[in-house]
């Protein structure tokens, strides 16, 4: 299976050491389980894209730290991209800021959650399963941090898992294309450290919060979730 990856941002220069960087941790969570696919990606924040369409079998839409909403060239390129994809019934999964552009190129909308930040793990329920999302799941918990999240859907869309802070934590869009606000590919030690670096912009009360919801014993489903990924850009 051949996976073009779509990066959007780069690790920031004194966490990379550490943690690497964005495509590292997208083919660590997905050679877990498919130890011979193939990856290949494009910078789409410094414009680079691929010849065509047909080069991989799906697509996968990296986070950012940027917004959907900027008014920037690579932004609105990224959205057209999109659209193509979409139209032409290839596979797509974005996560976090790629799970919000996407929403954004098919017709919805973004804004910064009215709850404030999102950050540490909170839990998610599964209100329309799909036969793609295997091993199955009571609750969809994932690492997570962000300011904006998806708060309208074009009609083509639908909601999949959903909490009472983020409506539309996971969306279907016509079976060819998903999103995803948490980050499957994050490690909790690399949240953390993501948090912090951002604690001049994180009110402290979150930022305390956030960092003590990934101390708690129960499980984070990353390693799931990059399973129900190759599921979802496999099935017919």
């Amino acid at each position: 299976m051949k996976i073009g990856l779509l990066q959007c941002d780069d690790v920031k220069p004194q966490l990379q050491p550490e943690f690497n960087n964005y495509p590292d941790m997208f083919a660590g969570l997905l050679k877990a389980h498919t130890p011979d696919l193939d990856m290949l990606v494009w910078r789409v924040i410094d414009l680079e894209y691929p010849d065509s369409v047909d080069k991989c079998d799906g697509w996968i839409i990296t986070g950012s730290r940027h917004s959907a909403n900027d008014n920037v060239p690579w932004v609105a390129r990224l959205e057209g991209f999109i659209r193509q994809l979409h139209q032409q019934q290839r596979k797509i999964v974005g996560i976090c800021f790629g799970h919000q552009i996407m929403a954004k190129a098919l017709g919805g909308q973004v804004s910064q959650a009215s709850k404030g930040w999102g950050i540490g793990v909170y839990d998610n329920n599964i209100v329309e399963p799909q036969r793609w999302m295997l091993p199955k799941l009571e609750v969809l918990r994932l690492n997570a941090i962000h300011q904006e999240q998806v708060t309208g859907l074009p009609d083509s869309a639908r909601v999949v898992a959903k909490s009472t802070f983020c409506p539309c934590y996971m969306v279907l869009y016509n079976q060819n294309s998903l999103g995803v606000q948490g980050h499957p590919e994050f490690s909790r030690d690399y949240t953390a450290a993501l948090m912090l670096s951002r604690k001049h912009i994180i009110p402290a009360r979150q930022l305390r919060e956030g960092l003590e919801s990934l101390q708690q014993p129960a499980p984070v489903y990353g390693s799931e979730v990059g399973q129900w990924i190759l599921n979802f850009l496999q099935a017919p």
